[in-house]
């Protein structure tokens, strides 16, 4: 089994987004907790710049504690804009991305599928502030057309698996809730139209827990298209992101499945910020490995 320590330990311990001096803290963490794979990822044009001007020092200490990257996030909401200028712009930066991840060596790019150009009358976007468990409402601005912004959408991601592709880097996203792309079957549509292998989805236990998805039949349904993913619990009800065994999850009849699918990706440890972080991390670690031993992954 390929265990990951997701980029939200880095931001659960050195804020969010985290300075290039609490990437490379977070960075020997990683390695000092016994992992061989971790993520990194850059949220806005900001960051962005700080990691594509750090990406050396960055490389040097994943070097130095002898990790891996799986995986880069490139989080750019301006993407799925239907304001082209902004939209052209942000294709510009992801491009910069993911040569950057080419030069960390990662397999993987993702993108979240943000939310639609509604205005937020409660809560946060996930680019701008990370809350789990948020009330979320949103109003549709008068002129909005969903088919629209569908189109736009689909061939902002079709772009973007071209970039990816061109680097030799496969493009993945993950549903999540309230976004353009919140469950399965959204993604199964979305993956039909973009027609691609390069092209796959992370599932996001938490996420799609919450969503009241049957995650067992999510790893049946997105089949050979599932790359990665990422680990956390909830009660099913809250979108919270809290260690195994702390939720719902039926995680014995969902490895059952990745045994029985043949998966061979990444499992990324993805809790939101908790009291004792780093044991929590190191205790997921030691669970996944218990289930990586029972069912051979």
């Amino acid at each position: 089994m390929k265990i990951v320590c997701a980029w939200m330990y880095t931001i659960g311990k050195y804020g969010f987004p985290p300075s290039v001096e609490g990437m490379l803290k977070a960075i020997k963490d990683m390695g000092e907790m016994g992992f061989q794979f971790i993520e990194l990822e850059a949220v806005g044009y900001e960051n962005l710049d700080q990691v594509v001007q750090a990406k050396e020092k960055i490389k040097e200490t994943i070097e130095k504690e002898e990790l891996r990257v799986s995986n880069f996030a490139i989080l750019l909401p301006d993407i799925i804009s239907m304001d082209e200028k902004k939209r052209e712009n942000a294709f510009e930066n992801f491009e910069r991305g993911v040569e950057t991840a080419r030069f960390f060596e990662s397999p993987y790019v993702w993108i979240d599928s943000y939310l639609p150009p509604l205005k937020v009358k409660k809560g946060f976007l996930a680019t701008d502030k990370l809350v789990y468990g948020q009330d979320f409402k949103v109003v549709i601005p008068e002129g909005f057309l969903w088919q629209r912004f569908w189109n736009s959408f689909v061939q902002a991601v079709i772009r973007c698996n071209e970039i990816a592709k061109k680097n030799d880097i496969g493009l993945l996203i993950e549903p999540r809730v309230g976004e353009v792309i919140s469950n399965s079957d959204a993604m199964l549509r979305l993956i039909d139209c973009v027609k691609d292998k390069n092209f796959g989805v992370i599932l996001d236990v938490a996420h799609q827990h919450a969503q009241k998805e049957l995650i067992p039949l999510s790893i049946q349904k997105l089949g050979d298209h599932l790359k990665y993913v990422h680990v956390a619990d909830n009660d099913g009800r809250d979108n919270r992101h809290l260690e195994p065994g702390k939720g719902t999850v039926d995680w014995e009849e969902m490895f059952r499945l990745f045994k029985h699918q043949q998966f061979d990706g990444f499992f990324a440890i993805d809790l939101e910020k908790l009291p004792n972080l780093r044991k929590k991390f190191v205790g997921v670690k030691l669970f996944l490995e218990s289930y990586a031993a029972k069912y051979s992954i």
